[in-house]
């Protein structure tokens, strides 16, 4: 059942015509109740996020109705719910969702969890909370004192001088950026790592016009990436993408 198609039109409307000021949340880091996060890296299309959840701590059950989400666990072992069932994960591992699905991250591991959150388009305010643990299901997105300025060992990724990787580790994860020029690039990762694509994309000529068959914002395992990438034709010129799992070339 689509709750969202009958009898929610007005406020879901109030929401998608909320305009998100970019660039707010840059310097800070969001107190939650099951942890914290804070923005590593933004553009008009895409916002990344870096969660901690401690061990225990749980996400509300949201969903987001006009943004698709990609988890991307870097460490420990999660357990992602929906409405109905569930499933648990350990990293490092990847789960995309739709807009519109209900969702919650629960942390399993004593030493709580570090994941990546990727949002597209870029808004915070796209939030409905279902229900939750800690009393926040009527309320819109951390302001105010939760709120607290950014510390020394927080990661910004920052635009890459040359297409050699570049590693960004704060102790506790890691992961490579790298801007990416031609397919066979994209062909020489290790099946087993996860690619995140940040901007741009790779793509075929279909009757005359390139279409990008990844956009930013989709996560995927190396392995069933290349099997789209033997089809595809060219990587768009400012691709940049995230890899995780493997550090190694």
């Amino acid at each position: 059942m689509i709750l969202w198609e009958s009898g929610w039109k007005l406020p879901l409307k109030s929401i998608k015509e909320n305009i998100y000021d970019m660039g707010i949340h840059r310097n800070v880091i969001v107190s939650k109740p099951w942890g914290y996060e804070y923005l590593v890296y933004e553009t008009t299309d895409v916002a990344l996020w870096l969660l901690y959840i401690k061990d225990g701590g749980r996400t509300s059950l949201h969903c987001h109705p006009n943004k698709t989400t990609g988890l991307l666990l870097l460490k420990g072992d999660a357990r992602i719910s929906f409405i109905a069932d569930f499933k648990d994960v350990s990293a490092p591992s990847k789960q995309m969702f739709r807009r519109g699905l209900f969702h919650s991250t629960e942390a399993l591991s004593n030493d709580g969890i570090f994941l990546l959150e990727i949002e597209t388009p870029n808004n915070k305010n796209d939030l409905i909370r279902l229900n939750d643990i800690y009393g926040r299901s009527n309320l819109s997105y951390e302001s105010g004192d939760n709120l607290i300025s950014k510390t020394k060992n927080t990661i910004w990724i920052t635009e890459p001088i040359s297409a050699e990787p570049e590693i960004y580790d704060n102790g506790e994860i890691s992961f490579r950026i790298q801007r990416i020029n031609k397919l066979e690039t994209l062909l020489s990762f290790h099946d087993d790592q996860i690619v995140m694509f940040l901007r741009g994309g790779v793509g075929k000529i279909v009757s005359g016009i390139p279409q990008l068959a990844t956009a930013p914002g989709d996560i995927g395992l190396i392995s069933i990436l290349k099997k789209v990438i033997v089809s595809m034709e060219f990587v768009s010129e400012d691709t940049l993408v995230l890899i995780a799992g493997n550090n190694e070339a």
